[in-house]
């Protein structure tokens, strides 16, 4: 139940909780304070789903009829993890007052692990340390025990993804720079799959981070009815305690995570999936990066368009990407610095000149400022496909910059129409009639013509001569115009002899401030 806060507005469920987790932040750094929070949530999650089948079970009714209550596989058998006792939610709360409470918490971490090979490794055990205050971390305790999160109506409702998502956007806030880290903003996961479509097959980002690609790629199968386990989902990522989070955030939503890797050399020197061919791929790789060790990468199979430059790892990622993308039809949709699209620097260009030129690229989308928690770097989306069937010869370019709304005053948000209005535009100018893909009946060119148009400032389906003639510099900007001004309607001369008045009427008034102005200093002594 949301309660009111001081304006008598709606506290929600996860703003409510956060103002409880916050008190622990005194003495933790905030990077590992989201693993202890995080933590907490996955444990209280994994026990309500326990113990909703544990009743289950010791009822013995129907198909559990003849059950063992205490039987690991039997839990196995419906994609529930099996919470020894003494790391079950309320042994835990029981002693939430005892000053070892920290121990207890670390203690039920590594029984969870040892019953659960999936898990092992990956659960924060960090509880005990002196700087976690066992008091705060106790009423942490008793307030997450007082939201259901793993039970039947809580899964339906998407209690935990709601809670999850909040607080990794509240991390990245807090953590500021390195925020980015672990975290693309929801808009731009939500705009990226709504664009790819990965409704099946291998599923690809070779920097995960925390994982949400991933998991707004499963919400957008469900959403859409499709079958979740058509999909597989293949990461990797250099961060130990990002990955674990990854991990977390994937199992704690019933998302196979046995194919994200972990290695401390990252994609580029320590490729994890090096035989991978994915259907699609989605990423937000670290802008500009530039100790990416491209000096000992300079003989690289990868590097098919152009050796990167050392300097910049933004090439190194887009051939990363093209590489790991399967020849007929693989797909890949990511975000990059708004560099990227008119770099020169260091060979880039050529090599954006070749991916033109081979009909890689499908469409640029230019994004708007403030949407990153992490930074002030002006990106875009990129669409890459390998074995194009449609819009050969074309790339598609969409400039959002002015979509979407301020949540405060120091970032933006898409709202649903606008990522229906971005999304809806590239599918319908997939599916409308081009110069390479000719319909084949004067009702199909009918039909198909009306669902895409080219609107003056905001989208432009250019050829690869179009781009050409633009030195392949692939800047939205430049190819979908300024939009139009509407005519109000009201003729120019009304308009100036309106504004002249108006002018007129301000200056007048200035001379009789300036007046009193003048008169008031008089008064003490000042004269202008």
């Amino acid at each position: 139940m949301a309660k009111k806060n001081g304006n008598g507005a709606d506290e929600k469920l996860e703003q409510k909780l956060w103002k409880t987790a916050d008190k622990l932040r005194k003495n933790i750094d905030a990077a590992e304070y989201k693993h202890v929070v995080l933590g907490l949530i996955f444990l209280k999650y994994i026990s309500d789903a326990f113990d909703e089948l544990y009743e289950k079970l010791k009822a013995g009714e129907g198909r559990y009829a003849g059950a063992d209550p205490e039987d690991k596989d039997e839990y196995g058998a419906e994609n529930v993890f099996f919470v020894p006792e003494k790391a079950r939610w309320t042994y835990i709360q029981s002693q939430a007052k005892l000053p070892n409470i920290g121990k207890l918490i670390d203690d039920a971490m590594d029984l969870i692990e040892a019953d659960n090979a999936t898990l092992k490794g990956i659960l924060p055990k960090t509880y005990g340390r002196s700087n976690l205050d066992p008091q705060t971390l106790g009423g942490l305790v008793d307030t997450i025990g007082t939201i259901a999160l793993g039970d039947e109506k809580a899964k339906s409702q998407d209690v935990l993804g709601r809670v999850y998502e909040y607080f990794l956007g509240q991390f990245a806030l807090a953590e500021g720079q390195k925020g980015g880290q672990f975290y693309t903003p929801e808009s731009i996961v939500k705009l990226l799959v709504e664009m790819l479509e990965p409704y099946h097959g291998r599923v690809y980002d070779p920097c995960c981070g925390s994982g949400g690609m991933f998991v707004q790629s499963e919400k957008f199968i469900e959403s859409h009815a499709g079958r979740v386990d058509d999909i597989s989902v293949y990461g990797q990522e250099s961060n130990q305690t990002t990955y674990r989070l990854c991990r977390m955030n994937l199992a704690i939503r019933g998302i196979d995570g046995s194919n994200i890797r972990w290695n401390t050399e990252g994609s580029f020197l320590n490729n994890a999936h090096k035989d991978l061919k994915a259907d699609y791929i989605i990423a937000n790789p670290p802008f500009n990066v530039s100790d990416w060790s491209g000096e000992l990468l300079r003989d690289d199979v990868r590097w098919q368009y152009g050796v990167p430059p050392t300097g910049n790892a933004n090439f190194g990622w887009v051939q990363h990407f093209l590489y790991h993308l399967k020849p007929d039809g693989g797909h890949a949709g990511f975000v990059l610095a708004n560099g990227s699209l008119s770099s020169n620097t260091g060979g880039e260009g050529d090599i954006r000149q070749k991916l033109v030129e081979n009909d890689l690229v499908e469409c640029i989308v230019m994004l708007p400022k403030a949407l990153f928690f992490n930074t002030g770097i002006p990106a875009c989306l990129w669409f890459l496909r390998r074995g194009k069937k449609q819009r050969n010869g074309e790339v598609l370019f969409i400039d959002a910059s002015e979509l979407g709304y301020m949540i405060d005053r120091k970032n933006r948000v898409f709202a649903t129409e606008d990522i229906s209005k971005v999304a809806d535009t590239y599918h319908n100018w997939l599916a409308s009639a081009s110069s390479a893909t000719k319909p084949n009946t004067e009702t199909e060119v009918t039909e198909r013509s009306r669902s895409y148009e080219d609107i003056k400032g905001f989208c432009n389906s250019a050829t690869i001569e179009d781009i050409r003639k633009h030195k392949f510099v692939l800047t939205p900007g430049r190819y979908v115009g300024i939009p139009d001004e509407e005519d109000d309607g009201i003729p120019f001369q009304e308009k100036v002899d309106t504004l002249t008045s108006k002018l007129r009427t301000q200056m007048d008034e200035a001379q009789v401030l300036d007046k009193e102005i003048a008169e008031q200093l008089a008064k003490i002594g000042i004269k202008l």
